[in-house]
């Protein structure tokens, strides 16, 4: 059997609305909301209490998806927002965007802020790293034509 794809990255968050509202305006939509618990979840987890809200986000194109978790129970036990580009572990989620200066304006607005500066990669790419909502690490990519 065949790996199908990748069906979405987790993101735990403190502040579940503004992290929506920032994804929503770098052009990811809202799919849905839940509460999840029960005994089933905490199989499956290894949190056997846990209370969790989440929105699933999904990219325009429709292939990939974020989903925003904002623990109610138990605690969140560690903070890893903050974290440098090197650190071990996930690190950053990346986004292909038309105009990285378009964007980077709109989500400025949001409380982005740049990490280092918008570099060129060869005649390929331009990139940046941004501090999203809650020192959230987003990496922005723009393919050059």
């Amino acid at each position: 059997m065949a790996l199908k794809r990748l069906d979405n990255i987790g993101i735990v968050v403190d502040d579940l609305e503004l992290t929506i509202d920032f994804f929503q305006e770098l052009g990811l939509h809202l799919e849905g909301r839940a509460t999840i618990d029960g005994e089933w979840a905490g199989r499956v987890t290894g949190l056997a209490d846990q209370r969790v809200e989440i929105a699933m986000m999904r990219t325009p194109d429709g292939h990939s998806r974020l989903e925003l978790s904002r623990f109610l129970t138990p605690s969140v036990v560690a903070d890893h927002r903050n974290a440098p580009v090197n650190a071990l572990g996930y690190l950053r989620v990346m986004f292909a965007v038309d105009n990285i200066d378009e964007t980077l304006d709109r989500l400025r607005k949001r409380g982005a802020q740049l990490v280092g500066e918008v570099v060129q990669y060869q005649d390929s790419y331009r990139l940046c790293y941004i501090r999203g909502p809650e020192g959230l690490l987003i990496g922005l990519a723009q393919e050059l034509n």
